[in-house]
């Protein structure tokens, strides 16, 4: 039985911890304050009996369970981030623990009003009964992904202390600045040396994953000409204006907000202009190969058409690739979901296979020679005040690490 007060304290004392990490810097972590969990986490593994715990020059922590059976079993791993987004504050996280959840209104501030509920949040409605964590409505959570750590590091502890179940090798690793793409950039697969793995970073219970988009970022420059505008007829090209009819010219419909599934979309997520000079980033997102590819074609080619229409060359686009789709490394091995779909379905959860509408170590890891699916790590509403996760999911993911290792075991004598 996993122990809930034990989860609880564990994933407080984490995210409490300010790991948020910083697109614009240019190290490893990018931020200084990711070596405060990653060292701890380092300790712990240390603690709690792991074998071959290491943390290198750019913080990555990883750990080996040794097997405890005599047959030989494929060594697998299991796989979570400890930074937190810049998309919104980490800083003096204050956790609110709900027990027994009535279904109702959650107050998250009462001062500010903030106010987390089932009527514009309805996955709520689903842990009616269960403990749940919140923010005080000020900053994000963390949950992810400090959830999949939690249950990474639960899992191990549970398999030290149950040695009557039967597993072979695991791997464990924790890795940096994944918000910012770059989580998997220098985790060294071969020092790894699993056949496979599972990020534990998905949202509702049940979420298994082996597709996700393919994925580019764009950004868009368009140059002006800023003169006094009392004389301005025939000198002044006011580049906001242009920057306008470069936005309005994308499918309107393609954007975040009016797609789901497997629809790609455009994202413009950033704008600063000035008549002289304005600058537009996007990133480009599609599951279908061939369709990513049509969409960066598509911003170029509105480009060089609006060029044409101006009879000057002031807009210029650059595209670069992030990461891509990992179903099509995922799928030549596809016993390592079947493996994960039979153990959520052996501890009577539903398996949610789905495509991931989003990005994940586990994409990059893929491509780098480690298949690796995407496991439910139970939070919900990531990268803003409204992130909650029910204790009860952490628990159900730590249930299902444990049963996948106890599965892969089981399957080399069969």
């Amino acid at each position: 039985m996993i122990n809930k007060q034990a989860l609880i304290d564990r994933f407080i004392s984490y995210v409490t911890i300010d790991t948020e990490s910083d697109p614009n810097s240019d190290t490893t972590p990018s931020t200084e304050k990711q070596w405060d969990l990653a060292r701890i986490l380092a300790e712990q593994l240390e603690a709690m009996g792991m074998q071959d715990v290491s943390i290198d020059d750019n913080a990555y922590v990883m750990a080996t369970l040794p097997s405890n059976v005599s047959h030989e079993v494929p060594t697998i791993g299991f796989v979570s981030h400890f930074d937190t987004t810049p998309d919104f504050t980490g800083k003096d996280v204050k956790p609110q623990i709900i027990e027994n959840y009535d279904g109702g209104d959650i107050v998250l501030n009462e001062a500010q009003n903030i106010i987390l509920s089932p009527d514009y949040f309805d996955d709520l409605k689903q842990y009616q009964g269960q403990t749940i964590i919140t923010t005080d409505g000020t900053t994000l959570l963390g949950a992810d992904d400090k959830a999949g750590i939690t249950e990474i590091m639960e899992a191990m502890k549970y398999l030290l202390a149950h040695p009557e179940i039967k597993h072979g090798p695991i791997r464990v690793g924790f890795t940096p600045d994944e918000e910012i793409g770059r989580g998997a950039h220098k985790f060294d697969v071969e020092k790894f040396g699993a056949a496979w793995a599972y990020t534990m970073d998905g949202s509702q219970i049940g979420e298994l994953e082996y597709e996700n988009f393919n994925a580019a970022g764009a950004v868009v420059t368009i140059e002006g000409k800023i003169v006094h505008p009392g004389y301005a007829k025939g000198k002044m090209v006011n580049s906001m204006y242009i920057a306008t009819d470069y936005i309005n010219s994308l499918p309107r419909l393609e954007t975040p907000e009016h797609t789901e599934d497997r629809e790609g979309f455009f994202h413009l997520y950033s704008i600063e202009g000035s008549v002289d000079s304005t600058r537009l980033e996007y990133i480009i997102r599609d599951h279908d190969k061939g369709h990513f590819e049509a969409r960066k074609e598509m911003m170029s080619k509105l480009a060089n058409e609006l060029n044409t229409q101006l009879g000057k060359d002031l807009i210029s686009v650059e595209i670069k690739d992030q990461y891509y789709n990992m179903r099509e490394k995922v799928e030549p091995v596809m016993h390592i979901v079947d493996i994960a779909e039979e153990a959520m379905k052996a501890l009577d959860i539903k398996p949610l296979i789905k495509p991931i509408r989003g990005g994940t170590d586990g994409s990059q890891l893929s491509f780098m020679g480690l298949p690796c699916p995407n496991i439910f790590a139970g939070g919900h509403n990531f990268h803003g005040r409204y992130e909650y996760v029910p204790v009860e999911s952490m628990m159900r993911a730590v249930e299902v690490i444990v049963k996948i290792a106890e599965i892969t075991a089981q399957k080399q004598l069969a």
